[in-house]
């Protein structure tokens, strides 16, 4: 989408305005503050210009927004601009955008008004029945009212970052501070209660009836008597905040539905601050809305949304995403964008955006669950959490039992017998029972034992399916989902069932992790794997001079062999060698993976290790060499139908604007048992690496991203 981001200059320049006069404004964003908003844009995947909210804004906007009564898709305005001078100085870019036909984000010009003018808000919050402070407004220093009761804090009705506020207590203090600030402001001045006590911020994002509030900040006041002023915002680091604020379950969600009423009753859009404060009875009086809150790193909104789970990147495209969604999420949209997948995009985006954190616990309940291939009892609890989440869902489960292994889980949201969709994934892991790498987070990445593999998957499918109920679109689909917990044994128990539901569905696609490009997996190879024992009778005498050296020349060929990798990949994974009654070894057994591109190549291999290990070494007597292929994948190579399958999914990418590409994957799935001929791919899980390591990742911001591809492919697939 373009985006226009509007913003005012510190000073005014003469050449951008006609004639200076009245207030100008005391806010505005650094330079840098606006670009980090812009690049914040562009990550999400839009086309940013920045323009500055002066007397050239029409002409650059004509340029370069879209123009939607010609069949251009609508572009937005993300407004930082606080105005340049005179009166209601939030109102002004608004009111031009209104004008202009531009969709913008955040509160109308009406909004802006009333909130702007802190006298005004109070009479709103009053007659809608909204605890607030009470108050008088002085035109002049003389003014007099016979029920002023002190201490009362004295400010500017309209302006706003605490510009101005004083606390005084006595009728010569507050003539001075009213004359003062008359002087400075040139407008009436609000006498208003003090409250002595705590002090809160709550952050909103969202529109009704959907609106999020974020965790509660409290200021952290050194005494009840203390006020945050404007200095003390700008100074380095500010007054310390704590978040979530320490507040009973009821208060907190008192304080929350305050907020939500006052953001309705003033007539708000998209986002907004509510400054509280709270006295030593715990009665909740509202101080004031911020329709601008700061977008600023040191803000109360994003140090609360930090709490949410939000990234800067995140908030940003969210409270984007809501004002699209504002503009668009109705069916009236589809006049402007015909493509059901636009629309289902951005509800996507701003449900999974606004869901971030409990997605992230989701994700980390799983990573930090033991799942071990023969750890039974946590396999099948892990199934069993997701069969709880599944069902919350509307689809139902059939249980395959195991015995060697977890249960195998087929869920599906329908009564016929075929799918639109099959999405595959498995519930265990190849680490060890005591090899657990616990969920952590650093910068862009998260770690943990099988993130990447298949629980930031299984989080992925769980966040798409969540979107597409809030879209109200899960019904319309036919959807199956198989989990299998036998992924470390290459799929040895449940190829058969893999191979039955595919012959069921439209569409398989697999949640393995997709490549730090992006990677979809329309290729992965096949995988051999073997245990080779070697044996010599126990009546023959065994030295170091025996099976050792005999074992090491096997190594040496498998080596050689290794060397000429094109197209496979030979692993020597393990080496035990061991010895009866205390003897020196007398038989060993080598654990050998071997991974091609295609069958010819499997069965050429195969006869090539089978060869090497049973080949007669010389001084060899009587060894027993016992070859057991234990599991074995075929490889998936790419067919007509994949070809077309990612098609359209490189269509929905390009929509959501995400960078995908084609992926050959050395690693076997289960879309190696799905028949041919069928559109299978993979990798629809998050952006990940080092599979199986000690450092397997995902990063962050793909969560969001690839659960709304994700949600789109999906819909599509029961087109």
């Amino acid at each position: 989408m373009k985006v226009s981001l509007i913003y005012n200059e510190s000073t005014i320049d003469p050449q951008d305005v006609i004639n200076v006069f009245g207030m100008t404004t005391k806010e505005h964003y650094s330079k840098k503050a606006v670009e980090k908003v812009a690049r914040s844009l562009e990550k999400g995947g839009h086309t940013v210009k920045v323009i500055e909210g002066d007397i050239h804004l029409a002409d650059e906007l004509r340029e370069f927004m879209p123009k939607v009564v010609s069949g251009d898709s609508p572009g937005m305005v993300f407004n930082m601009a606080y105005g340049i001078q005179g009166q209601n100085r939030y109102t002004h870019v608004p009111a031009m955008m209104e004008m202009l036909g531009i969709p913008y984000i955040g509160s109308g010009p009406a909004g802006h008004a009333i909130v702007q003018d802190k006298v005004m808000t109070k009479i709103v919050l009053q007659k809608n029945k909204i605890p607030t402070p009470g108050f008088w407004v002085f035109k002049t220093a003389q003014d007099n009212y016979d029920d002023l009761v002190f201490p009362v804090i004295v400010k500017p009705k309209l302006e706003s970052t605490s510009m101005g506020m004083e606390v005084v207590d006595n009728w010569d203090d507050l003539r001075a501070a009213v004359q003062v600030q008359i002087e400075k402001f040139q407008q009436d001045i609000l006498v208003e209660q003090f409250i002595s006590g705590r002090e809160f911020a709550v952050g909103l994002i969202g529109n009704s009836p959907n609106i999020e509030v974020l965790p509660i900040v409290e200021i952290n006041l050194d005494n009840p008597d203390q006020i945050q002023t404007n200095d003390d915002k700008k100074k380095a680091g500010g007054v310390g905040k704590t978040c979530p604020a320490k507040l009973s379950k009821e208060k907190t969600e008192e304080m929350k539905k305050m907020c939500i009423d006052a953001f309705t009753s003033l007539g708000l859009n998209d986002y907004s601050r509510v400054d509280f404060r709270m006295d030593k009875d715990e009665n909740l009086y509202i101080l004031e809305l911020n329709s601008m809150a700061s977008l600023g790193t040191g803000g109360s909104l994003y140090y609360a949304a930090q709490t949410a789970g939000h990234t800067y990147e995140s908030l940003i495209n969210k409270i984007l995403d809501v004002a699209v969604m504002r503009y668009f999420g109705s069916t009236q949209s589809v006049d402007l964008e015909p493509d059901l997948t636009q629309p289902l995009r951005v509800v996507a985006r701003t449900y999974l955006r606004g869901h971030l954190q409990s997605q992230k616990e989701t994700l980390r309940d799983l990573v930090n669950m033991n799942t071990h291939v023969y750890n039974i009892d946590n396999v099948n609890k892990l199934g069993s959490i997701i069969s709880r989440r599944m069902k919350h869902l509307g689809f139902t489960d059939r249980l395959y039992r195991q015995t060697d292994i977890g249960d195998f889980h087929y869920f599906k949201n329908h009564n016929d017998l075929e799918n639109d969709v099959l999405i595959i994934s498995h519930l265990d892991t190849h680490y060890g029972p005591n090899d657990l790498i616990s969920y952590a987070e650093d910068d862009d990445k998260i770690y943990g034992s099988g993130i990447a593999e298949s629980k930031g998957g299984l989080t992925v499918m769980l966040g798409a399916l969540h979107a597409l109920r809030f879209a109200k679109r899960l019904k319309k689909i036919k959807c199956g989902i198989l989990l299998t917990t036998d992924d470390s044994l290459g799929g040895r128990f449940s190829k058969t069932i893999v191979h039955q539901y595919s012959k069921k569905s439209k569409y398989i696609l697999g949640l393995k992790s997709a490549s730090k490009d992006g990677g979809i997996i329309t290729t992965c190879y096949g995988r051999n794997d073997y245990q080779i024992r070697f044996t010599t009778p126990s009546s023959q005498s065994s030295d170091i001079h025996g099976i050792i050296p005999i074992l090491g020349k096997k190594i040496a060929a498998i080596e050689k062999l290794s060397k000429d990798e094109k197209n496979y990949k030979l692993r020597t994974i393990s080496i035990v060698a061991q010895g009866t009654h205390g003897h020196t070894p007398n038989y060993a057994t080598l654990s050998l993976v071997c991974s091609f591109k295609n069958p010819t190549l499997g069965k050429t291999l195969d006869s090539k290790i089978r060869a090497i290990m049973k080949k007669k070494e010389t001084g060899e007597k009587n060894l027993d060499v016992a070859i057991n292929q234990i599991q074995t994948r075929p490889p998936v190579i790419e067919e007509e139908s994949d070809r077309k399958f990612y098609e359209m999914v490189e269509d929905l990418a390009k929509k959501h604007e995400i960078k995908i590409k084609r992926h050959e994957q050395l690693m076997s799935s289960d879309i190696s048992n799905v028949p041919s001929r069928l559109p299978a791919l993979d990798g629809f899980g998050p952006i990940g690496h080092n599979y199986r390591s000690t450092r397997e990742y995902i990063l962050h911001d793909s969560l969001v991203e690839r659960s709304a591809l994700l949600t789109s492919i999906i819909y599509r697939c029961s087109d």
